[in-house]
Parts: C-alpha cells; structure tokens; sequence
C-alpha cells in the first residue's frame, strides 16, 4: 500500500543526502572573511519586509542618515534601498527570495532588514531561511542586557542547519505519517562554536554554555556537543558547561542564577526559541536585536515578526522601533564604526533606561514608531 511512497522517500533522501555531503564539503574549503576595514566603502542594504517592517525601516533609515551624515558625504558608507522581498512579491513569483532581488542583496556588504511574513502550509521556506543559506550567514547573534539584574548575555545561534536547513524538504504519507529532517555537520558546528568562544575570549567572558539535548538527538546534537568540547579545549581561560534546553529554559527565568550565564552557544531550533524568551526577559522581543552574520555578508534585523495584528488593528504607526535601532548598532560594530554605534548605544539607553521620556507600547496609549525615533535621534 506504501510501497510507492517509501521508493520515492528513498530517492528524495538520497538527493538531500548527497546535497547536504556537497554543501558540508565547501564548508570545510571556504575563503577567508572579508576584512571591512580594507574596504574603500561599504554599501548598506536596506530592505522595509511587510507589515510592520516598512514603518520601522523607514525611522532606522532616518537614524542612519544623521548618524553616518560624514561617512555618506565623504563616500565610505553608501545607503541602498531594496525593494520587492514582500511576501505578495514573493507569493506572485513562487520564490521564498526573487532572484533579482537576492542579486540586489549580494551587491551590499550587510543589510539592515525588516521582518517579513512567512506563508503557513505550503512549502515556500521562509525568506531569512532561504537568505542565510544563500549567504551563509551562519551565525545568528543576539545581544540580551538587564544592567540592573546584573544580566548581560550573548547568544551565539547555529543559523544554517539543524530543522531548518531542509524544513520544507521533508516527506509525508497521506493520512498516516509526516517526516522532518535535521541537519549537523562537522564544519558548520566548528565554525559556530569557535565564533563564540572567540568572542568570549575577546570581550572578556570566562564562562560558555553549550545547550543541546544531545540525551535524545544523539547523533544531532550529540556531534554538536563533541565539537563543542574539541573547541572548548582550545581556550583553556574559558570555562565551558553543557545544558540541556529544557533545563536551560528554566535557568533563565531563574534569578538566583541566570546573571552567572555569559555566552551562549546552540542548534538553530533552541536558539530561535530561547533568545526570544530571553529578549521577553529584556523587555519584549521589540527591544531586542539581531544579527546575522557570515564571513563575506551580514544581516541585522529584528527578532519579532511583521505584526499581521498591528496591522489589522490599525496599529502599525504605534511600532517600537528599538529592535531595529539596535541591530542597526550591531551592523555599525560589525563593519567597524564603533564610535558611531557607541553614539546609538548612549542614545538608547538614555530613551529606552534612564529618561523614558517616550515610551512605545504597541497601543495608542502609547507613544508612536515617528515620535520615539525623533526622541532618539534628538539624543544622538
């Protein structure tokens, strides 16, 4: 009765095998990181998404412009604005990413990028999926500070594999059954784990915990444990435990503990979903910022999604933007304009900890996304 679809998972796992063989094999042969502070100019891309994305995009495109005033004059930093990766654009020409807007997008050194809509069902992957594969943004890095509860973390997310690689590519008997994949390879756990025990060494860290649940994924996250362990060994300086998520979970809402937790180190999967409760810890996934980040490219975003509710509940000009003015710092850090991001930094946190002047709810007893972005700019 099942013969027919057990022949054709057969050859659909074959492919997928040896694709993910190819793709583990570059891996292990990539060319060194692009070194920005040799580049004569650096292009920014910057790209609104859907829902909410626009209206947020267009306030960070605002403070970009007052902060990097000299850098756009003398030529350094060039401003591009990329149209079409919104989800009707995407949904009329069946691509996850258009190609000519991906090709707009490799023309860019980094992107600031709104949040964009993912399709439910179906088997269009979603577009920051499709974007990090395609750019082999490998490390999704997500900053979570609480100075007053002495909370100062860094998330160091495996961002090209795991459930996610092939999360549209798995197989399914009508009626019966469903099959996802997970992906770990030895390259791309290498890599991960060395991103963040490099940090840990160069901001001063002493402490990076693994999260798996490799008592279970014994092949999955067992491989990623193990070379996890290998990396660790090369940074002696650095303590290293292991967690298992479900336990790590609860550490975070555990306050007699979680302000001992530096940097963290995980699988695609675990850190999509505890970074969001560790930015719900912050203050909301809307203060939290993302990056996204490889050896050739990198993309800065916010971790919330294109709130289809703010929209429909007339709602969308009372969006907090702190989410994309952080992550639009963490680009400027990343290409190297560090006393341009320290400027936002001292900015946010005298809008968003010290003064409060404004404050974005979400609601219209709230202030609005124009009015909390000028308060912020006026602070620069």
């Amino acid at each position: 009765m099942y013969d027919e679809y057990i022949k054709n998972a057969v050859e659909s796992f074959e492919i997928l095998l040896r694709q993910q063989l190819e793709r583990s094999e570059k891996l292990a042969t990539a060319e060194a990181p692009k070194d920005f502070s040799k580049l004569d100019s650096i292009t920014i891309g910057l790209i609104g998404g859907d829902g909410i994305g626009p209206i947020i995009m267009a306030e960070a495109k605002r403070l970009l412009m007052k902060l990097l005033a000299d850098e756009m004059e003398s030529g350094k930093v060039v401003l591009k604005e990329i149209e079409g990766l919104t989800i009707e654009n995407r949904l009329a020409l069946g691509q996850p990413v258009p190609t000519d807007v991906l090709s707009q997008i490799k023309a860019c050194d980094v992107i600031l990028k709104g949040p964009t809509t993912t399709p439910k069902g179906g088997t269009m992957e979603s577009a920051n999926v499709t974007l990090r594969r395609e750019l082999d943004l490998y490390a999704n890095v997500r900053p979570v500070s609480v100075p007053e509860e002495g909370i100062d973390w860094m998330f160091y997310r495996e961002n090209t594999e795991g459930e996610y690689v092939l999360g549209s590519r798995g197989i399914e008997i009508p009626d019966n059954l469903a099959m996802d994949f997970k992906v770990t390879t030895d390259a791309g756990t290498r890599r991960i784990a060395r991103a963040a025990f490099e940090y840990a060494k160069v901001n001063g860290k002493k402490r990076v915990s693994v999260v798996t649940k490799a008592n279970i994924m014994k092949k999955t996250d067992g491989k990623f444990s193990k070379i996890c362990a290998e990396v660790a060994s090369e940074y002696p300086e650095i303590t290293c435990d292991e967690w298992y998520i479900d336990i790590m979970t609860a550490n975070l809402v555990n306050k007699s503990i979680r302000n001992q937790f530096e940097v963290f180190v995980l699988p695609n999967l675990y850190g999509d979903i505890i970074t969001d409760e560790a930015a719900e810890i912050q203050g909301g996934v809307g203060t939290a910022g993302s990056a996204n980040i490889g050896d050739h490219y990198a993309m800065f975003e916010a971790i919330h999604g294109s709130a289809p509710r703010m929209i429909e509940d007339g709602l969308a000009n009372y969006a907090n933007p702190s989410s994309i003015f952080k992550a639009a710092e963490m680009l400027l850090r990343h290409i190297g304009l560090i006393e341009r991001a320290e400027k936002l930094a001292e900015a946010l946190t005298l809008c968003c900890e010290t003064e409060k002047k404004l404050v974005v709810t979400g609601t219209a007893d709230g202030d609005t996304c124009k009015d909390f972005a000028d308060y912020v700019i006026s602070k620069l």
